[in-house]
């Protein structure tokens, strides 16, 4: 038996729409195919514009930009999380607040961002885990009676919701990974959402490297040139022609990712093993599966003896409030009840829609037996 942890997935036409791309000698960003993308993004998040970008990282980049984050600034983030939520803020001076989260679905804690706000805080930095969310109404709300900006870390939850909204449409600013360990990918690729429209135009110029080149090409100004700061975000034609096929097949594909999702879920409730789990009001999209091993040690035995099996099972973030960047950059607000300890817990299962149910039977009742039989770590 060999399962691998992921498998990006390829619908099967990606070839012939890059291929199109290639014989019409338009290969760079902008081009049409970057539209449809963003069209087609922007007809499953209503009332959001759109705008390609080649990584989740440089759509958060793109906003720590335009809410203009500068030295002496605060932002309020999760500490479980990957580097690249906290870097463009970083990077451009603010300090981090970390935050705990909450157990079982891994996600913030309201609370917990009520608490770390100060006179300082600028933003707050929501992660979706797991294709999952927090309260993110709640949040909104927190975020809107103190005066601070929310954005969205939405990489792993494309196709989710929070009381049927999609995710992504909360924040003023939100931000989509299309990763190949996404549900949906291109290799590279992400996405920038805006839904204060008082962001857009600016936006626009940030992602063509500070130039007005957008308005240029829809005949709005003669020439364009320089006239903000910007960077070089835009996806080539190249991904944009991969991601547009994956895009035309979103829901199948958020379909069969839910009914593994679902299996494995029915599968550890028979062999009583807790696992990460969302609240009712979470649409979530089947990105992750976890199942919490009782400690740090028994994770890394299971982990091995899975790999021995030719089951590839990981872990997840390391805290970045433990991290030596993270100790420069900012420090963890309130009580550490939960970071911590589920992130040492947690273990990631094999998850892609290619995987047949017999490997999700095999996987789990493998688990099974390392947890609650010949797991026992010895001491």
């Amino acid at each position: 038996m060999k399962i691998p942890f992921n498998i990006p997935y390829v619908v099967g036409t990606e070839a012939a729409s890059i291929a199109g791309v290639i014989a019409s000698r338009r290969l760079c960003g902008g081009g049409p195919l970057g539209k449809r993308c963003e069209e087609q993004l922007e007809a499953m998040l209503p009332n959001s514009r759109v705008l390609l970008t080649t990584s989740c990282t440089d759509a958060l980049e793109m906003c720590a930009a335009l809410l203009e984050i500068k030295e002496g600034d605060e932002v309020i983030a999760p500490s479980f999380t990957f580097v690249s939520t906290v870097n463009p803020f970083v990077i451009r001076g603010a300090r981090v607040r970390f935050v705990d989260i909450t157990y079982p679905s891994l996600n913030v804690s309201p609370e917990a961002i009520e608490a770390a706000i100060t006179p300082a805080t600028k933003a707050v930095i929501v992660v979706h885990y797991g294709g999952g969310s927090a309260d993110i109404r709640a949040i909104r709300a927190i975020c809107d009676r103190h005066g601070v900006f929310l954005i969205e870390d939405a990489a792993q939850s494309i196709m989710a919701t929070f009381d049927g909204q999609p995710l992504g449409t909360f924040g003023q600013l939100a931000c989509l990974s299309f990763h190949e360990t996404k549900n949906i990918q291109c290799g590279e690729g992400g996405a920038l959402i805006v839904n204060d429209q008082a962001y857009y135009e600016r936006a626009e110029i940030i992602r063509e490297k500070g130039t007005n080149r957008s308005k240029f090409f829809r005949g709005h100004v003669d020439k364009y040139s320089w006239v903000d700061i910007g960077s070089s975000h835009i996806v080539s034609e190249l991904n944009a022609a991969f991601l547009s096929q994956q895009l035309l097949n979103v829901a199948a594909i958020t379909e069969r990712r839910l009914a593994i999702w679902h299996r494995y879920r029915i599968k550890c409730e028979q062999r009583g093993l807790s696992f990460l789990q969302f609240e009712a009001s979470v649409g979530h999209n089947g990105h992750v599966f976890g199942v919490f091993a009782a400690d740090l040690a028994q994770r890394t035995h299971c982990i091995a003896r899975l790999m021995e099996r030719g089951i590839q099972a990981v872990f997840h973030y390391v805290p970045l409030h433990n991290s030596e960047m993270g100790k420069r950059a900012g420090i963890f607000h309130g009580s550490d009840t939960n970071t911590i300890e589920f992130s040492d817990r947690l273990i990631r299962l094999p998850l892609y829609p290619d995987m047949e149910d017999t490997a999700v039977d095999a996987i789990v009742d493998a688990l099974a037996e390392l947890m609650n039989g010949d797991a026992a770590v010895p001491t």
